[in-house]
């Protein structure tokens, strides 16, 4: 039987796919990253990991008074720092104080310009919208 959606001329290369795509970077020339491509289970895996870190935020975000706003602010930084230890999952190129940065210590140890960089690149493969990453 045979199914129009499947087709026994394969292009060339076809059937292949890459699960992460490399970004080079703006801010410091010469560094890449490795960027985890979306698929069902690891879009799973993220909103799990989220899911009640943006709820506490949202909820804190409300508030009016000033340590509710900088705990949600908190929220938001450890958020953000999730996404990138979930989606750079190499980082070439960059060296600080002598020593490779991997993408583990890419947070830690890289200019703060170079992880928020690597933090949009993630979000952008995500193809979530501001709004949907902060109701995950």
């Amino acid at each position: 039987m045979k199914f129009p959606w499947h087709s026994d001329k394969r292009e060339s290369g076809s059937g292949c796919y890459e699960s992460t795509t490399t970004v080079q970077s703006r801010v410091m020339p010469g560094v890449t990253f490795a960027i985890a491509r979306m698929s069902f289970d690891r879009r799973l895996e993220l909103m799990r990991r989220i899911r009640e870190l943006a709820r506490r935020a949202e909820f804190l975000a409300s508030g009016q008074k000033p340590e509710e706003q900088m705990d949600a602010a908190l929220v938001r930084a450890e958020i953000e720092r999730i996404y990138v230890t979930w989606g750079v999952k190499a980082v070439s190129g960059l060296k600080v104080d002598g020593q490779e940065v991997t993408a583990a210590a890419l947070a830690e140890a890289a200019p703060e310009e170079l992880f928020r960089e690597a933090l949009a690149a993630v979000q952008a493969e995500t193809g979530l919208t501001e709004e949907q990453r902060k109701n995950s």
